[in-house]
């Protein structure tokens, strides 16, 4: 028998909790699991077997990326199936993680990192994003809300989590496409700063505060939140950012904080978690997020009380980001036609699986996303019970 197919036959035989399909390289079919077959899984061709042992996240992400690897069906099903299995090959194997530990991000490389991915084009994220180019995980109030209306949810939580009061100033570390700090100033008229690394983005934003004619309430800049001098704020927020930090950065972005907070200020953290950088993977790291690290909550309540900062608040948010990346791949399948005017079949296939293994993977409780609130010092008027949120 052919050696790489034995290895892959028994690579199979525990990889899926669902019943699957296996067409390899010579046109066998094997059937995996008992029952109706959910999906098929065509290999066109091997993956070598060292890339597989040494790093199985960017060795199966590159064969599919490529075409080297095929899937009918559901993307979905398959990586449900997959991070379902928590015996599987792939969940064990603990090599796929060497990336993270040698991450560093400095000023330049970090400006680096996020262009990469940001400046992608503000045409390509319109595609699919929702009308507010929000790009964080939403708040469902109900299963039913459009993703634009969990999106403006979102917000509507962060900033009542931050009790802000009028004339009030607030900072937004990573501001995106700039929906926070123009709500914030229209509900709350804060003076609202944003920072972003991407080009894109600051010139998006700086567009919609000329639009809505906020600019003596609203400021972006293009701009590493570790360059920001002679500022301190009463708030500070950051929504999706410091996954882009990298491990060996995290005290350094929580002792910046403390120094842009004033004394008492308060400061909500958006952030995809994990356990203990587990669930740290290659292949996004290679092709989506260069220098992305996802903290586990330990690690970041470590850090605050390093700092001296007060933790009042930690609330998951794991469903409300499967349900948003649903709705995320859904929008980007829908445009295919308009994603393929500029974009070839290796990108595409390269952000669907992005999308569809991240679904997965919230959903299997592998990673999770929290908010956490807390300020610098006691802060004794802060509301005793979170009914000022939900009120």
């Amino acid at each position: 028998m052919d050696v790489d197919k034995l290895f892959f036959k028994n690579l199979f035989k525990n990889l899926f909790t669902l019943p699957c399909l296996v067409e390899f390289w010579d046109e066998e079919v094997v059937q995996y699991g008992e029952g109706d077959a959910q999906f098929q899984i065509i290999m066109r061709r091997p993956i070598p077997k060292a890339e597989i042992v040494s790093d199985p996240s960017l060795a199966f992400g590159e064969a599919y990326m490529h075409g080297n690897l095929e899937i009918k069906g559901n993307v979905r099903d398959v990586m449900d199936s997959l991070f379902d299995n928590k015996d599987s090959f792939l969940c064990k194997n603990p090599t796929y993680l060497k990336m993270a530990k040698f991450i560093s991000n400095g000023l330049r490389k970090s400006k680096e990192n996020v262009q990469y991915h940001y400046d992608i084009g503000n045409d390509f994220y319109k595609l699919w994003l929702d009308e507010t180019m929000t790009y964080s995980c939403a708040y469902f109030h109900t299963p039913e809300d459009t993703l634009t209306q969990a999106q403006k949810n979102k917000i509507d939580h962060i900033l009542r989590k931050l009790n802000l009061q009028e004339g009030q100033s607030l900072l937004d570390i990573g501001c995106g496409w700039g929906e926070l700090i123009l709500t914030a100033a229209q509900k709350y008229r804060v003076k609202a700063l944003g920072i972003t690394l991407s080009q894109e983005q600051y010139d998006k934003v700086r567009s919609k505060i000329d639009r809505e004619d906020l600019s003596e309430l609203v400021d972006v800049r293009l701009l590493d939140y570790r360059e920001i001098r002679g500022q301190v704020f009463d708030r500070v927020v950051s929504v999706g950012m410091i996954e882009h930090v990298g491990k060996e950065h995290l005290d350094e972005y929580f002792s910046t904080v403390h120094h842009l907070l004033k004394d008492k200020g308060i400061s909500l953290l958006h952030s995809i978690t994990g356990k203990d950088g587990s669930s740290t993977n290659s292949w996004i790291n290679t092709y989506i997020f260069p220098g992305g690290y996802i903290p586990s909550v330990p690690e970041l309540i470590r850090h605050m009380e390093e700092d001296g900062f007060s933790l009042y608040d930690v609330e998951s948010l794991r469903n409300h980001y499967t349900r948003t990346l649903e709705h995320w791949s859904q929008n980007f399948e829908q445009a295919l036609p308009l994603v393929r005017e500029k974009k070839d079949e290796t990108f595409i296939r390269m952000w669907r699986l992005y999308l569809n293994s991240c679904a997965a993977s919230f959903n299997s409780g592998n990673i999770d996303l929290h908010q956490l609130l807390f300020s610098k010092g006691p802060h004794n008027n802060l509301p005793w019970t979170r009914s000022y949120i939900y009120s």
